[in-house]
């Protein structure tokens, strides 16, 4: 019932966005709810072609997942709970996406780490509680940011994006929005929460890294779009170089299927952050829409292998699932294929665009070097993923028929449509930016796909230290030690806490709370006694006043 109801929705708003675009028109909904001094607190909506397309976009990403998600979880006992906290994700993202202001953009912010972080621990074990942990740490770094740029901005008597766009006299907001974006778009230094929040179920993670949690970063830059300076775009932009690099080395490392393909939603989001960075934000909303169908139906691929091999998502035991899923192995080559941005797939509109842009851009070339060369591992992590779970053939995987279920073929048929036809609708339908460049430098992206292809088959056809990661790789393979530093900063923070827990308990005790209350009691006892109706009490008030009168 509910993914039909989010698939009607996601229809209707797809019709009202292209009407919004076609007319170049807006809607504002305000309701205020106080005035406190010059600043009106007020509840906004708004409703233009950016936020209805991408809420088109998650509410049939969800009708999806929802679908999916019935064969997926049979077997869980809590499955309302599940189907609950799925819902309330998509609207705290609903809520998000339609907020044009700081206050109530907020809520929904708010609402996706905490909502997030239920999903995360679901499964409720040592490993989900940690991963769930980091995830909400590090998201809370964020929420703290966007609280001191609400606090900063209180001064201009509005939180509304659309007047701050005329503000350009106090870049620390920006540094504290960009900071926000950051971390909660998975950038560097923040980088570690993302692959561990794969601890959620499957259909989570489809929905999580797709569309929604992680896309509200970019969302958010590109609704300040007008506002950042110079500099803090270099460093936006050197983030993004790092974090693309980062990603691309330890997906070509790692074993674990999900890992993989979280790795490579951190290595697109840096491509989207690398367009915002050099000022092209039509580019990186193209990429985020485009790219959230064919990392959803990359990960309910994932979801299907890992459902019917006995849940397992180490890619070295998988083998020739072509043979065995022929529908589901199709669809899952096409979501690669995407990925690399081959030749009128949905990725290659946007990543080429993008890629043009860097050319054209003066741009360092250390830079700009490392940023081709992420690109290129794009291709070769995408091949491994490929090669080792549909062609490679393993001793240990028996190539017994899969039953192909319709609950779970039919979203997955859907998904595989609109990854490759989406792309090329939003490419005549938004004006994007046409790049005059010479035939070598046009056929750059071409060129990484063949080279990164290529290279995959040689490193992976034969033995090399890349097909089985030994001790000495560790640094590649575990995201340059991301996930050990990440806690650090919390755990040094323990023994003060500790030291603040003895405090409370000690002297704060006793001249706090506790010695308020023994040096208040008697006072108070004895002020009581006046509010009981005491005979003795009354007569005796009653002789003391009339001694009074009389003696005055």
């Amino acid at each position: 019932m509910w993914s039909k109801t989010l698939l009607g929705l996601s229809l209707l708003t797809f019709y009202l966005s292209f009407q919004s675009f076609k007319e170049n028109t807006s809607f504002l909904l305000s309701y205020s709810l106080s005035n406190l001094s010059t600043t009106n607190l007020e509840f906004l909506l708004i409703l233009d072609w950016i936020s209805l397309t991408f809420t088109s976009t998650v509410l049939f990403i969800s009708s999806m997942v929802l679908f999916f998600s019935d064969e997926y979880m049979i077997e869980e006992k809590n499955k309302n709970r599940f189907i609950l906290l799925l819902l309330f994700f998509v609207l705290s993202m609903l809520l998000f996406i339609l907020s044009p202001n700081l206050m109530s953009l907020l809520l929904g912010w708010d609402g996706l780490g905490l909502v997030s972080y239920c999903l995360v621990i679901y499964y409720q074990n040592p490993r989900s509680l940690n991963a769930g942990l980091l995830t909400i740490l590090s998201n809370r770094i964020g929420d703290v940011m966007i609280l001191m740029a609400i606090a900063l901005s209180l001064s201009f008597g509005s939180w509304d994006i659309l007047s701050m766009n005329l503000i350009h006299n106090s870049p620390f907001i920006f540094f504290f929005i960009l900071l926000a974006a950051m971390t909660k778009s998975a950038q560097i230094p923040f980088s570690a929460w993302l692959p561990a929040a794969m601890a959620a179920p499957t259909p989570i993670s489809a929905l999580v890294h797709s569309s929604t949690l992680v896309t509200a970063g970019v969302y958010l830059l590109i609704r300040f779009q007008n506002m950042f300076p110079k500099s803090l775009s270099t460093f936006l932009l050197i983030s993004a170089s790092l974090t693309m690099f980062m990603a691309g080395l330890s997906a070509t490392m790692e074993t674990d299927l999900k890992k993989i393909i979280a790795l490579s939603t951190l290595s697109q989001l840096a491509i989207m952050m690398l367009a915002l960075a050099l000022h092209f934000w039509k580019l990186a909303y193209f990429h985020m829409i485009t790219h959230a169908m064919f990392k959803a139906l990359m990960f309910l691929c994932a979801g299907f292998i890992i459902h019917n091999t006995k849940n397992n998502q180490d890619i070295r035991k998988m083998g020739a699932l072509l043979l065995s899923a022929p529908t589901i192995s199709t669809c899952l080559m096409i979501s690669s294929i995407t990925l690399m941005g081959l030749p009128f797939t949905s990725g290659f509109f946007s990543k080429d665009l993008i890629l043009e842009s860097l050319l054209t851009s003066q741009l360092n070339q250390i830079i700009s070097s490392l940023i081709l060369f992420s690109f290129g591992l794009t291709m070769l992590y995408s091949f491994r993923l490929a090669f080792s779970s549909l062609w490679a053939s393993n001793i240990n995987h028996k190539n017994s028929f899969i039953h192909e279920k319709m609950e779970m073929t039919l979203p997955i048929s859907f998904l595989t449509l609109l990854a490759l036809t989406l792309g090329a609708i939003l490419n005549w339908t938004l004006s994007t930016p046409i790049f005059s460049l010479p035939p070598l430098m046009k056929s750059t992206g071409c060129s990484l796909i063949l080279l990164g292809v290529i290279t995959g088959f040689i490193l992976w056809i034969y033995p090399s230290p890349l097909n089985n990661p030994k001790q000495n790789l560790l640094f590649l393979t575990n995201m340059w030690y991301l996930p050990t530093l990440s806690p650090k900063p919390f755990l040094m923070l323990l023994p003060f806490f500790s030291l603040l827990k003895t405090f409370e308990f000690g002297w704060s005790e006793k001249i706090g709370p506790q010695g308020i209350h023994f040096s208040t009691s008697i006072p108070a006892q004895s002020l009581s006694l006046t509010q009981k109706n005491s005979p003795l009490f009354i007569l005796t008030t009653a002789l003391i006043t009339l001694l009074l009168l009389f003696l005055f």
